[in-house]
């Protein structure tokens, strides 16, 4: 799927340009989006390809991924990154330059879907036409629905904005909420079933995957202040209806195993409902040097520690780059997921064991052995060989005794670091070219399992935990697979609450680029912050449960009504 370069996509910015943007598109325009554009079979499918490139600039960089996973419970900052917005501090401020890139490209994407929408070409049959306009509302309802959560009251563009303007205005929550909803029953009643039907290229928008994302957002507005009083209700209504017929139907199903949901080459399985797809080629999909700033899918590198320091150690395409943009919370290393003998979601989602990979710096037995070294040690022999385990975090306490009796480097949860701790490897990807290239895996977005957890988070907050516990259950016995035992796995209604929902996210979907939406939807990001996150628990404010306004945006609003912020920024 190539991304078409049109060059007022870059310059409009939710319908408003600065005087140098303007003053470049009159004297050197590269090219108009218009509804011209779009009056050709071509252009239309041009316009929808770009429409879902769009979100490779969004699923796969480090700048949204920034604005869900570190600064909650399950992570905290690493190296690099964008530290304040992280850490809730003074640093994090309207001029961000990661919020403000987030906002301009919802905004340019909307406006491709707009034109597409609005302008549906004469020669395009009836049933092509109707099948990429409900394809094309799947992905503005997206683009919308990262908006509102992230800043609340945003600008409601409808129909496309072909000129620039120097004036807008914030639509109430509530019509954004009401808008996203229409588009996306306006999807469900055209698009096919679902990724696994017939026809359906990988990444494509499904009625299963709009399904899903409507659930999604009743659960989320019944958290807000536009909230209606049947959301909770849609919600599981909504899910279930996929749970139990449309996603059967579909040969969507929950996979056997958790570790195969994100196996490398497996993005494709009966779980997925949506993804987004990168590429190798890096016309489209950047490149090492591009400083981030493209459309790389980086989440290989994102999680990776200071491995390649370590003793018989060194970089490689197995382990990946070491960005360390994130360090997992000792709350979700420790605590979410203390229990490993029935739940296998702990080893199957993170590393705990690096081989070593490098003979030259395989470090030798000192003269004399130190108490407590192991048999057969022999001083200044190597400790272990290539191939061996040079790095190993049995993810409990051990002694001092107990360690030296290892050959190798041995790291309990008291000695985590920034350099060294249990990572990710959801997004691993051993099939790159070099070890700094950016990963051309798909991104799962939507997949089947969170269904059954807004299921039960939507029955629970409407007051039927009886029903909801079925759903959660469901989930929690996969996890037993293979050698746990399911029945152990089930819980009873009276243990239900909401802190143990979001627990159970955090058990399944941790890391997945949804962590801090959770927490404001559910009204618990300042407290988990302060009880479980090192680096933001002094600094996090109210104010915090909303992104501040881009101050571009702001200062580019120079007719009309200014532009508002958002309170406390």
């Amino acid at each position: 799927m190539k991304r078409i370069s049109i060059y007022l996509y870059t310059c409009l910015f939710l319908g408003l340009i600065t005087a140098a943007c303007k003053k470049t598109l009159v004297e050197n325009p590269k090219s108009t989006l218009t509804p011209a554009f779009f009056s050709t079979s071509q252009g239309f499918q041009a316009g929808l390809t770009a429409a879902y490139a769009g979100f490779r600039t969004i699923w796969g960089p480090d700048s949204y991924f920034e604005m869900t996973v570190p600064g909650t419970d399950e992570f905290i900052a690493g190296n690099d990154g964008n530290n304040g917005l992280v850490k809730y501090n003074s640093n994090f401020n309207t001029a961000d330059g990661i919020v403000a890139g987030i906002w301009k490209n919802c905004y340019t994407y909307i406006n491709t879907c707009n034109g597409l929408i609005n302008n549906v070409p004469a020669g395009v049959d009836a049933t092509t036409a109707a099948g990429m306009v409900a394809e094309a509302k799947f992905l503005r309802a997206n683009y919308y629905f990262i908006l509102v959560q992230s800043w609340g009251d945003v600008t409601l563009n409808k129909n496309l904005q072909a000129t620039p303007t120097t004036s807008a205005t914030r639509a109430k929550m509530a019509d954004v909420y009401a808008f996203i909803i229409q588009d996306l029953n306006d999807a469900i009643a055209v698009l096919p079933a679902g990724p696994l039907t017939s026809g359906v290229l990988p990444g494509k928008a499904t009625k299963a995957a709009a399904m899903h994302m409507l659930a999604k957002v009743y659960l989320t507005r019944a958290g807000s202040s536009a909230k209606q009083s049947d959301d909770y209700k849609n919600a599981y209504a909504t899910a279930i209806d996929l749970i139990t017929n449309v996603a059967p139907a579909a040969g969507l199903r929950l996979q056997q195993d958790f570790a195969s949901v994100y196996a490398e080459g497996n993005e494709a399985n009966s779980e997925v409902l949506w993804t987004v797809q990168h590429t190798p080629t890096l016309a489209y999909n950047g490149s090492p040097t591009q400083n981030n700033s493209g459309p790389d899918n980086l989440l290989c590198h994102l999680f990776a520690p200071k491995y390649e320091v370590q003793p018989g150690m060194q970089r490689s395409t197995l382990y990946g780059r070491p960005y360390i943009r994130v360090v997992p919370t000792h709350w979700l290393t420790d605590t979410v997921f203390s229990e490993r003998v029935n739940d296998q979601r702990y080893k199957k989602t993170f590393q705990t064991v690096w081989l070593c990979n490098n003979a030259a710096s395989i470090p030798n037995w000192p003269n004399p052995l130190p108490a407590g070294a192991p048999a057969g040690a022999q001083p200044g022999a190597p400790k272990f060989a290539v191939g061996d385990t040079a790095i190993w975090m049995p993810g409990y306490e051990m002694t001092a005794a107990q360690i030296a009796g290892y050959r190798y480097q041995v790291i309990p949860p008291s000695k985590y670091s920034i350099a060294l701790s249990p990572t990710m490897i959801k997004y691993f990807d051993t099939k790159r070219p070099d070890q700094n290239s950016p990963s051309s895996r798909p991104i799962i977005i939507y997949r089947l399992a969170e269904t059954y957890l807004i299921a039960a988070e939507a029955l629970y907050m409407d007051g039927r935990a009886g029903d909801a516990v079925q759903y959660i259950n469901k989930v929690r016995e996969r996890a037993a697979y293979p050698s746990g035992n399911p029945a152990a796995m089930d819980i009873t209604a009276d243990k239900l609450t909401l802190d143990f929902i979001l627990d159970e996210r955090s058990r399944e979907l941790c890391g997945e680029q949804m962590r801090w939406t959770d927490l404001v939807r559910t009204g618990k990001l300042l407290e988990r912050v302060k009880l479980h996150n090192t680096d933001g628990k002094g600094n996090i404010k109210p104010f915090h449960v909303l992104r501040p306004i881009p101050q571009t945006q702001i200062d580019a609003t120079i007719t009309g009504t200014p532009y508002t912020q958002n309170p406390g920024w």
